[in-house]
Order: C-alpha cells, then structure tokens, then sequence
C-alpha cells in the first residue's frame, strides 16, 4: 500500500488511465472529464452539464476529482469549483453522496454498506450519480452537506429555486468568457 508522496501501484494508474482514455474516446452526455496536469492522474478536471428539464439546466459546472494513492480501495474526492446551491453538496463544493463515502459500515447508521464506496465503480458511475443528484425534483434532506440549502428547500422552494437559477446563470456566462 502506497503512502501520500510515494509512488503509487502501477495498477492503479492503469487503471485511472483506463477510465480516462475510455472516457475519451466514447464521452458520456452530461459531463467531459480530463487530466489538470498530464504528468498527474490523480487529479483531474469535470465539466458538468447541467441536467436538462431540471433546476440546472443550461449551466456549465467546473469540478476537480481527486483520487487517493490506494484507488481504488478507497473512493476519490469531488469538489465543485463552480459555486453550487444543493443541499447535499458542501458550502465548498464538496459532493455528499454515499457512492463517495469510505468503504464499510456507516457509523451513524444512515447507509448500508452496500451504498458506500465499492470498487467497481468507476470516473463515469460517480458522475452519474452526481447527475442524478441534480436531477432529483427534491432533494434528499435527510443528512444535509448544506444545512442553509436544506431549510430552504424545506421552508421556501421558490427562494431556493431562484438561488440555483441565479448560479446556473452565472456558471453559463463564466463559462464562454
């Protein structure tokens, strides 16, 4: 097992470098995904498309994935760097979904270990989760990332609404300047 700052196993940049030239050569509609730095496969750059007939149609969200030295062992990291309002993404960007959590039992209890991190998912089952997340006609509010975007979900669906179209706006002008 590599450590942070080693080198990591050969298997697992074939394998990343697998996902990334599957990626490539056969896109998926709703996402591109690529490499911040050529020499890096642990890091790479998301471009979400905002689901159509949802909230977020029309955006354009800008995310960065990151994959720990034991990957596939233990699941990446995904932050919007675009600003995003959803309950279940962090006031930094950080996506909750269970897909995304560490292998095992949750010891709180809210998911099975079935929902958590497994192996077999890859670049392109995390990003479809996170589409589907987006769009969700409401949003799961049972242990909310963002604690503000669920009480407004809950309390004041226009306001929220509103909230989220203002930043899809503002993704999809950020995106062609």
């Amino acid at each position: 097992m590599s450590k942070p700052g080693s080198p990591a196993p050969a298997s697992n940049t074939l394998l990343l470098r697998r996902q990334l030239t599957e990626l490539t050569k056969h896109p998926v509609e709703g996402f591109s995904a690529g490499l911040v730095d050529d020499d890096n496969l642990y890091e790479w750059e998301i471009l979400i498309i905002g689901p159509p007939d949802t909230l977020y149609e029309g955006g354009f969200f800008k995310a960065r994935m990151t994959f720990p030295p034991d990957f596939p062992l233990n699941p990446p990291k995904l932050r919007f760097i675009t600003p995003m309002w959803h309950p279940n993404i962090y006031p930094d960007g950080n996506v909750c979904i269970s897909i995304l959590h560490p292998p095992g039992e949750d010891q709180y209890g809210y998911e099975d270990s079935g929902e958590r991190w497994l192996p077999v998912h890859s670049v392109e089952s995390i990003l479809l989760s996170v589409i589907s997340l987006l769009s969700a006609d409401k949003p799961n509010l049972d242990s909310p990332a963002n604690v503000d975007a669920a009480v407004e979900v809950r309390t004041n669906f226009e306001a929220y609404k509103k909230k989220v179209r203002r930043l899809v706006r503002r993704s999809a002008e950020e995106a062609f300047d």
